[in-house]
C-alpha cells in the first residue's frame, strides 16, 4: 500500500474528487450534480481511478483513500475487474429496478399508471437520462401523451393541451412509428425538424429543455402501439448500451399497457354480459309491457358508454313522427316522456337514423352543418341544452327503422367503433322487446280463434289417424302407390266384391321344393329374402294393383282396384323384367351351388275380386277361371319362359313377340287351352 502523498500525485484533481465522493456513499447522479458532470462522465473517471489504485470494489477503494493501495502488477487487470465491478453494479441495479416492475404489475394488472411511472424511473436512472415521456399511438400517425416523468412543467402543460395530435414524419416518433426502428438524436437543435419549426420539435427543445434524446419503439407483436422517449438536457447521445437498456423498459411498458388493456376488456365483457343478462331477465318478465325494457336498456347503454345521456325515440306505426319514450342520465329541455314528437321529415340526425336505418355519430355537433344552417332545433339542442358529441343508432326491423337510440354527451368526446357497436347490440334487444309485447298482444287476441279452431283440429287429426290406419292396413296387400292413392280418394267402395277385367300374373322358382329339401334353412331364408326384394321392387315399378306372396310363388294383379290403360302389356313388361333380373340373381345362386330357375304364366279375363277374412284378418284377392288360368301357366313354364292365355297374347300381339305352344289340358280347366311362349330377343320380347 502507498502513503496519500502517492494518491494525491496519482490522480488528477477532478478524479481525486470523484474517487472521495463514491467512497463516501455517493452514487453517480448524485456525485454528478454535485461536480457538475454527468453519470457517464463520472464512471469514466471512476474506471480511472479503479484502474490506477488498483482496487476493485468501493470498500477498497475508501481504504485505500485512507492510506493503503495495491502492488503496481496487479493495476493491469484490476482495470478489467474494476470495469466488471462497475458493470456488476449496473446489472444489479437494472435487475432490481425489473424485479420492482413486475411486482407492480403483478399486483396492480388493471392500474396502469403506477407501473408505468416506476418504468420510466428506473428507466431514467439507468439510461442516465433527467425526463422521460411515453406516447400512445392512436391510429395512423397520431398520438398522444400517455404519462411522463420529471418533466419540465412548460412542456408538460404543451403536451396536455396538445391531446391527441398529428405526428410529424420528420419527428423522431414520426421516424419511428414508419421504421419502426429506434431514433436517437445527438442534438434536438441540430436537425432540419428544428430548424423548420416542427411543433412537437420546438416544444421538446424549448419547453422541455431536451438536448439529446432516445425514441424506442413499444412493439405488441407486429404493431407499434407506442414510443419509450428518455432526454438528457445536455448534449450527451445515448450510447447503444443506453439504448439497449432503454428497449428493455421499453418492453416492460408494454407488458404493463396489454395487461391494463386486457383487464379493461375484460371488465367491459363483464359489464356488458351482465347488463346484457339483466336486460334478457326484464324480456322475460314483461311480456305485455315494454316500458321496463326499455328503462333497463337506456340505464345500461348510458353507464357502458362513461355515463352518457340516452333517450330512446319510436316511430308510430304510419311512420309520420318519432316519439321519445325513455331516456337516462340528465334530460334535455328538448325531451318530455310521450309527449316530444319529431316529424320523420326532419333534417335531423334522430329522424335521418330512423327514415334511412343507418347509424349517425357526430364527434360535435357544434360542428356540424344544421348547426352552421342554425336549424331551430339544432340551435337548442346545442346552445340551451350544451349538447356536443352525439351518437344516432336506428331499431331496426326486416332493415327498416322503427325507433333509435340517441346517445349524448355536454363535452367534445366522439364515440369510439366499440360504443357504436355495443349500443347496436342493445338496439337489437329493444327491438325483441318491442316485438315480443307485440307477438304477445296478437297473441291475446288470436286466442279466441285458436280456440275455436281446436275443435275442428282434433276431427281432422282424428280423420288423418283413420287414413294412417287404412293406409297401414291397405298397404299389407296393395302397391303403395295404390294404397296412397285409394287413401287419398276416400272411396273404399272400390275394395268391396265385384267383377272386373284383370290381367293376372304369376310366377315362382323352378326348383325350389328340391332345394328347401337339402339346403339348410338359413339359405333357404336368404333365397326368398333376396328374390322377394328384387321381386318387388319390379312390380311397384311396374304399377302392379295387388301383391300376394306364398313361398315363392307371386301373384300381381293389373287394372284393379285402379283401372290402367294396358292390363296385359303391363302384366307382360313386368314378367320381362323379372326374367331378365332372375337371370342375375339365379346366376349368383348357381355360383353358391344352387340350382333355380324361374317361370312366369299370364293370363287377362274376367274374376270376382274383392275383400276376404274376418276383422284384423282381411286380405283383398280375386278368384275364377281367369286367376286359375295363370296360375296353371305358371306351373307349366318352364326355366326362363313367359307362357299367355290366348286372352292375354290378343292384346298383347302388336306390342309383343309369342309362338304358339299347342293345346294343352290344364289342371282345373275343362277345355284344352291354346298356350302362348313369349319369344325371348336379347330378354325383352318386344317387337322390333
Amino acid at each position: 500500500m502507498t502513503d496519500q502523498g502517492h494518491v494525491v500525485e496519482a490522480l488528477s484533481n477532478r478524479e481525486q474528487e470523484v474517487a472521495d465522493a463514491y467512497a463516501t456513499g455517493q452514487n453517480y447522479k448524485e456525485i454528478a450534480r454535485e461536480l457538475g458532470l454527468s453519470p457517464t462522465t463520472v464512471r469514466s473517471h471512476l474506471r480511472t481511478v479503479y484502474s490506477k489504485l488498483g482496487v476493485t470494489s468501493k470498500i477498497e477503494l475508501a481504504q485505500f483513500l485512507s492510506a493503503s493501495s495495491l502492488p503496481e502488477e496487479t493495476r493491469d487487470s484490476a482495470t478489467l475487474v474494476a470495469e466488471l465491478a462497475l458493470e456488476l453494479d449496473e446489472a444489479v441495479r437494472r435487475e432490481r429496478g425489473l424485479a420492482k416492475i413486475l411486482k407492480i404489475i403483478s399486483r396492480q394488472e388493471d392500474q396502469l399508471e403506477p407501473v408505468i411511472d416506476a418504468v420510466l424511473e428506473h428507466a431514467l436512472e439507468i439510461c442516465e437520462a433527467e425526463f422521460g415521456v411515453l406516447f400512445e399511438f392512436r391510429g395512423d400517425m397520431r398520438a398522444c401523451e400517455l404519462q411522463s416523468r420529471n418533466i419540465a412543467p412548460a412542456f408538460e402543460a404543451w403536451l396536455r393541451d396538445a391531446g391527441e395530435f398529428e405526428v410529424d414524419p420528420a419527428t423522431a416518433i414520426g421516424r419511428l412509428a414508419t421504421t419502426l426502428q429506434t431514433v436517437n438524436i445527438a442534438d434536438v437543435r441540430g436537425e432540419d425538424v428544428y430548424q423548420k419549426g416542427a411543433a412537437l420539435r420546438i416544444a421538446t427543445a424549448d419547453l422541455g429543455k431536451a438536448r439529446s434524446f432516445a425514441a424506442i419503439p413499444m412493439m405488441s407483436g407486429n404493431r407499434v402501439i407506442g414510443a419509450f422517449t428518455v432526454y438528457r438536457t445536455r448534449v450527451h447521445p445515448f450510447n447503444d448500451r443506453a439504448l439497449e437498456l432503454a428497449q428493455v423498459f421499453a418492453d416492460q411498458a408494454v407488458i404493463a399497457i396489454e395487461n391494463a388493456r386486457r383487464s379493461r376488456e375484460l371488465q367491459a365483457r363483464l359489464e356488458r354480459a351482465a347488463a346484457t343478462r339483466e336486460i334478457l331477465q326484464v324480456i322475460s318478465r314483461s311480456r305485455d309491457d315494454d316500458a321496463p325494457v326499455f328503462e333497463a336498456i337506456v340505464r345500461n347503454v348510458g353507464k357502458l358508454c362513461g355515463d352518457a345521456n340516452v333517450a330512446l325515440h319510436l316511430s308510430d306505426q304510419a311512420r309520420t313522427h318519432a316519439t321519445y319514450v325513455a331516456g337516462w342520465g340528465d334530460p334535455t329541455k328538448s325531451f318530455e316522456t310521450g309527449v316530444s314528437k319529431w316529424p320523420l321529415g326532419d333534417p335531423l340526425p334522430l329522424t335521418d337514423a330512423i327514415r334511412e336505418s343507418r347509424v349517425i355519430n357526430i364527434p360535435d355537433s357544434a360542428d356540424d352543418l344544421l348547426e352552421n344552417q342554425r336549424h331551430p332545433d339544432r340551435v337548442e339542442f346545442v346552445e340551451k341544452d350544451g349538447i356536443r358529441s352525439q351518437l344516432v343508432v336506428p331499431l331496426l326491423v326486416d332493415g327498416q327503422g322503427i325507433g333509435c337510440f340517441e346517445i349524448y354527451r355536454r363535452e367534445v368526446k366522439p364515440f369510439t367503433d366499440d360504443e357504436v357497436a355495443l349500443v347496436e347490440g342493445f338496439a337489437a334487444q329493444a327491438v325483441i322487446a318491442i316485438e315480443n309485447v307485440r307477438q304477445f298482444k296478437l297473441l291475446e287476441a288470436r286466442t279466441g280463434e285458436i280456440q275455436a279452431l281446436n275443435a275442428s283440429l282434433e276431427a281432422r287429426v282424428d280423420e288423418q289417424v283413420g287414413e294412417i290406419e287404412r293406409m297401414g292396413r291397405l298397404k299389407r296387400f296393395l302397391s303403395p302407390a295404390v294404397a296412397d292413392a285409394l287413401v287419398t280418394s276416400g272411396d273404399e267402395a272400390v275394395l268391396a266384391s265385384h267383377r272386373a277385367l284383370i290381367a293376372t300374373l304369376f310366377c315362382d322358382i323352378r326348383g325350389f321344393t328340391a332345394f328347401c329339401e337339402t339346403a339348410e334353412p338359413e339359405e333357404t331364408i336368404e333365397v326368398l329374402q333376396t328374390y322377394h326384394e328384387e321381386m318387388g321392387n319390379l312390380i311397384s315399378a311396374h304399377g302392379g294393383g295387388v301383391d300376394k306372396r306364398m313361398g315363392d310363388g307371386i301373384m300381381v294383379i293389373f287394372n284393379d282396384p285402379l283401372p290402367c290403360e294396358d292390363p296385359a302389356g303391363d302384366a307382360v313388361r313386368l314378367a320381362v323384367a323379372m326374367r331378365k333380373g332372375m337371370v342375375g340373381l339365379c346366376r349368383k345362386w348357381k355360383r353358391l351351388g344352387h340350382r333355380l330357375g324361374f317361370g312366369v304364366g299370364i293370363s287377362f279375363g274376367y274374376a270376382t275380386i274383392g275383400m276376404v277374412g274376418s276383422k284384423g284378418r282381411y286380405d283383398y284377392t280375386a278368384s275364377g277361371t281367369a286367376v286359375n288360368l295363370a296360375a296353371r301357366l305358371c306351373d307349366r313354364a318352364e326355366d326362363g319362359q313367359i307362357l299367355l292365355s290366348p286372352r292375354a297374347y290378343t292384346a298383347i300381339e302388336d306390342d309383343f313377340r309369342a309362338e304358339s305352344d299347342g293345346e294343352v289340358s290344364l289342371k282345373g280347366i275343362r277345355e284344352p287351352v291354346e298356350v302362348f311362349k313369349l319369344e325371348d330377343t336379347e330378354g325383352t320380347g318386344v317387337k322390333d
